[in-house]
């Protein structure tokens, strides 16, 4: 459909310089310098590296990795929490040529499988924790080593540190070709899918970032939203090491454990989803701990409310600012500028990059008109892994990659989600795709049919609700659907809701008309 692109919307701030370099060489640019600088301190255990013994073990464990068959086009998967050794793990296959695949530690065996066989992941690197499930999930697929990281628990499974061995330089790529890492994410429907970034993708991406993420000296970060998650691995983990700042990681998330520890190692910078900035704003231990330290939270992976931002900030002491951005822009496309906030608003469009605001007859909108966000830029993935049909419904022939989210841009740049035009549930920062829980729910013996909507909630974001209607003569309770979809998918993609109906609405091409579900839920 033809359009007016007469409002193309252009970032307040310069453009940058675009590095067409490996990921890992610009990562670790200033190692050189930090050789005895902590890098990365596991919060709770203290363990350190330093930016010169991160780089010493990426290239032995590179090196290992080409002399055993795992460098240059294998995929390798890795399925851990935030530790220091997952940066290892990345970078060594990235620097060995080949391409990591992120997997969620929390995911079931069927869940890892399909990862594994879409992926095509010939080495599953994972924890002690995170065994059982690796193993299950294997058989079948084409991995043929599984590693953990620490002491091997024995069995066919052997320790990251004999994977290690004599250590290599980068392997010489086509940066802007060659694909370094493959998250998965629902895209704006759908199941997940490869989303395929280059290392110029992600290195563009870092150049990008720094003039609206604006570190200082002395910087320290608390990382505890997870580097299998593109917020993570790229704000957090490959953002905050190209910046010479230290990275105290956390496995999971816990208020106290994270207040003791941004009081141990004077954290200045705090990256948080909505639900934990409304704990900063309302849970009783803030007031136990020396936050003095902290300089700015930036909220991200979900639209926060300008009154909670208000709130928190003004408990902890800093601002509390936003971002946006996908798995599919490598993730940022607007973020505030420093400290330079407004209430409820994403920030500004990032350095490079271009945004349109298109209504639904194809028309671009200009300032603080209402539509679609486009983007172009050089964040943007090179495609879906495997699935050119998906690849063409979000970028256009022109290269504009279609966001699905409803927004506007106002006079002075910013930019507000008004509303969704996907259909993913945002659960706690998750990605939750409703056609992949009713693809299962369906399965069920008692089920004809079923719809998943996320409903508003304070805490969560979001929940999962599913609408189901029985077959005839068939008994089920709400109960019984939850605990089928709880043996089959994550903890976060539970359905925390069941509604028995009669018919669950759809257009005449029987797309579901999750409106009208969504109607029915807020009047009930």
């Amino acid at each position: 459909m033809a359009s007016n692109t007469s409002h193309i919307f252009r970032s307040p701030l310069p453009d940058e310089p675009m590095p067409v370099v490996p990921l890992t060489e610009y990562v670790f640019q200033h190692a050189g310098s930090l050789a005895d600088h902590p890098a990365m301190i596991d919060g709770p255990t203290g363990r350190t590296y330093t930016f010169g013994q991160m780089t010493d073990h990426i290239a032995r464990l590179a090196g290992g990795l080409t002399e055993k068959g795992y460098g240059a086009g294998v995929t390798t998967a890795l399925m851990a929490p935030n530790v220091p050794e997952y940066a290892i793990v990345f970078h060594a296959v990235a620097t060995a040529g080949g391409t990591v695949t992120t997997l969620n530690p929390v995911y079931g065996a069927e869940e890892v499988k399909f990862q594994l066989n879409n992926a095509g992941a010939k080495l599953l690197i994972t924890v002690s924790d995170f065994v059982d499930t690796a193993i299950a999930a294997a058989e079948g697929t084409d991995v043929e080593t599984i590693a953990v990281i620490g002491d091997s628990t024995g069995g066919d499974v052997v320790s990251l540190t004999e994977l290690y061995g004599e250590a290599m330089t980068q392997v010489p790529i086509d940066p802007e070709e060659q694909l370094v890492v493959l998250p998965y994410s629902s895209g704006t429907t759908g199941m997940p899918k490869g989303v395929m970034l280059t290392h110029f993708n992600l290195v563009a991406n870092l150049a990008q970032s720094k003039p609206v993420l604006q570190y200082g000296d002395n910087e320290a970060a608390l990382a505890v939203l997870p580097f299998f998650h593109i917020y993570g691995m790229q704000v957090l983990m490959n953002g905050l090491l190209a910046e010479g700042i230290t990275v105290v990681t956390m496995p999971r998330f816990d208020m106290e454990q994270a207040l003791s520890l941004i009081q141990e190692h004077s954290v200045t910078q705090f990256y948080a989803v909505p639900p934990i900035v409304l704990g900063l704003a309302k849970h009783p231990a803030v007031d136990n701990y020396d936050l003095s330290s902290m300089r700015k939270i930036f909220c991200g992976a979900a639209p926060l409310g300008g009154e909670l931002a208000e709130e928190a900030a003004a408990r902890v002491g800093c601002p509390v600012v936003q971002g946006y951005g996908m798995t599919e822009l490598s993730p940022i496309s607007h973020a505030t500028a420093g400290e330079d906030s407004k209430p409820g608003s994403n920030g500004v469009t990032v350095p490079n990059t271009e945004c349109r605001i298109v209504d639904p007859m194809g028309e671009d909108q200009g300032p603080d008109g209402e539509g679609e966000l486009w983007i172009k830029g050089p964040q943007v993935m090179k495609g879906y892994l495997n699935n050119p049909d998906a690849t063409a419904a979000t970028i256009d022939t022109d290269g504009w990659l279609h966001t699905g989210d409803v927004a506007r841009i106002d006079g002075d740049g910013h930019m507000y989600i008004v509303d969704r035009v996907k259909e993913l549930i945002k659960f706690k920062g998750f990605q939750v795709a409703p056609a992949e829980l009713e693809g299962l729910i369906v399965t069920h013996p008692a089920v004809a049919d079923v719809a998943v909507i996320g409903i508003p909630d304070v805490e969560a974001g979001e929940l999962p609700k599913a609408f189901v209607v029985l077959k005839p003569d068939a008994e089920a309770t709400a109960e019984d659907i939850q605990s089928f979809v709880a043996e089959h998918v994550a903890s976060y993609k539970q359905i925390r809701m069941v509604e028995f109906t009669d018919e669950i609405p759809k257009s005449a091409s029987g797309k579901i008309l999750r409106r009208f579900l969504r109607d029915q839920s807020a009047e009930a």
